[in-house]
């Protein structure tokens, strides 16, 4: 076992072990910090999975870094450089901004899935600043851009490794440098996937073909993609190709919502016993609060999680109501989620362009106020790292009882958005919160239904989900009561990217 892997618990050694194995194979020693060539004809899979609290994340982190220490280079979806025969690469992946965010923000440097099936396209001028920033090429000259410029890029790229960020350093727009986006042709070599349970067939085939050796980070006691009958795509991996973690307690002790979350496996916990264990959990760690109602505030930023769609509209007009949101206007501040591109099959090209750049279904995304084009608006995507663009825009606000939304903006077509003050427990996976609030009574509603998914009592499945969606502080929320908020809706918490993009392919040129 590499001296790395020393710090593992018992089984975390074994996997680390087991993904060694499995590297060699693959001619990329961490042993001894060696690579030979990438053989094309060899495909791998393994999954790692665990529930939360078992140390996937910190697993993949030391793989990464030792990979790294043997002269693989990380890739990212901003730039690849140029092909040789005698590079090796590693590609860290989630299915959306907001779990890849997850991920850089524990120093693990990642991107999405779309940014890697999706390249972007350099001007020819600025893809030789590019390959000079990845070390591919000579210091070049470009009419416009002084050496000061250039040297604020240099830094920039140092500092945060992204070419689009380094090139907005220097003075670009993304319209500048970035022509467009095409799916990627030629295969990639090391794949690190995490949030793997979120994985449909599809994305998991695509993933195949573009990695020969693919490993799957992923937690089973979540919930499956919808219409995959409770299976993951790990599921079907043979015995030595899955290996499951168990709970490090020495890196998860004194956790009161861990404590919660797996106190859920417990098969003779009922709904009722396990609200008991909640509220003794509050009167005695303030990780843990047993609310009455929800708090405004929080939902701005940080979403109430629900099961039923019903609750979820009933929250955002009670939260929409609170702010002073009128009918027919939609406030700077407010949250939205993506649901999607509305564009017919001959704008697929169009298509891609939105989706590379974050505006995926299920994207995050704070309204920042109507953009300078009728039907787009300004937005600052979560989790991404260029998060502000204006694209065209179609956000629909819900009401309860009305089968329509109303729709206040929206371009003949481009990224659909719903709000986002409240989600379901599904569309959740994937992201954390420092703190979150889960809406108790709803989970109270699924576990009166009887329902199961994948031999578990779905309330159980979906309360494990919502609870490890929270980092630092959970609020368990017992009534359907909303505390007023503490001022207005604000923009100013939101940090500003490195390059302001123009989604202009939701429109008809």
């Amino acid at each position: 076992m590499n001296a790395q892997a020393l710090s593992l618990s018992e089984d975390q050694a074994e996997a680390y072990d087991a993904m060694t194995e499995l590297l060699a194979k693959a001619g990329v020693d961490v042993t001894e910090g060696h690579t030979t060539p990438l053989n094309e004809a060899r495909s791998q899979v393994m999954a790692i999975v665990g529930k939360a609290g078992s140390g996937k994340t910190l697993l993949l982190a030391q793989m990464v870094e030792a990979i790294q220490g043997a002269g693989v280079d990380l890739i990212s979806g901003d730039y690849d450089g140029k092909p040789r025969k005698d590079r090796r690469t590693i590609a860290v992946l989630a299915p959306t901004n907001k779990a890849a965010s997850v991920l850089r923000n524990r120093g693990v440097p990642a991107t999405t899935i779309h940014r890697i099936l999706y390249t972007p396209m350099y001007d020819p001028e600025y893809e030789r600043i590019a390959d000079w920033l990845a070390g591919q090429g000579e210091k070049p000259e470009i009419e416009g851009l002084t050496e000061v410029a250039l040297e604020r890029a240099r830094l920039f790229y140092e500092a945060n490794k992204s070419i689009p960020g380094a090139l907005a350093a220097a003075g670009l727009k993304g319209s500048d440098f970035i022509q467009g986006w095409k799916r990627r042709e030629d295969p990639l070599d090391i794949g690190f996937i995490d949030e793997s349970s979120m994985l449909d067939e599809k994305q998991y085939e695509d993933l195949r073909e573009i990695f020969p050796t693919l490993v799957l980070f992923g937690d089973p006691a979540q919930l499956a993609p919808v219409g995959q009958s409770g299976a993951m795509v790990f599921d079907k991996l043979k015995d030595g190709r899955k290996l499951e973690l168990s709970r490090v307690h020495r890196q998860t002790q004194d956790n009161p919502i861990l404590d919660l979350a797996h106190a859920l496996a417990d098969p003779d916990v009922n709904f009722a016993t396990f609200e008991n264990m909640v509220q003794e959990a509050a009167s005695k760690d303030e990780r843990v609060v047993w609310s009455p109602r929800v708090e405004a505030d929080l939902m701005a930023r940080s979403p109430v999680l629900v099961w039923r769609n019903a609750t979820r509209i009933r929250l955002i007009q009670a939260f929409r109501g609170a702010y002073g949101a009128t009918v027919d206007t939609l406030l700077p501040g407010e949250p939205l989620i993506c649901d999607g591109i509305e564009l017919p099959i001959k704008h697929r090209k169009k298509r891609i362009d939105l989706e590379a750049r974050g505006l995926i279904k299920g994207a995050q995304v704070i309204y920042m106020g109507p953009g300078k084009r009728a039907g787009f608006s300004r937005l600052h995507v979560i989790g991404a790292e260029d998060p502000q663009v204006s694209a065209a825009s179609i956000i629909k606000i819900e009401a309860p009882g009305e089968e329509e939304p109303f729709i206040p903006f929206a371009a003949r077509m481009g990224a659909a958005f719903l709000h986002g003050a409240a989600v379901t427990i599904h569309k959740a996976q994937g992201s954390q919160w420092d703190t979150v609030q889960v809406f108790a009574p709803d989970l109270y509603a699924a576990a009166r239904a009887g329902r199961e998914e994948a031999g578990q009592p779905l309330w159980k499945r979906l309360a494990y989900v919502a609870i490890t969606r929270a980092e630092t502080r959970l609020l368990w929320i017992t009534r359907a009561m909303l505390a007023k908020p503490s001022g207005p809706l604000v923009t100013n918490d939101l940090p500003s990217g490195p390059a302001k993009l123009e989604l202009t392919s939701g429109e008809d040129d």
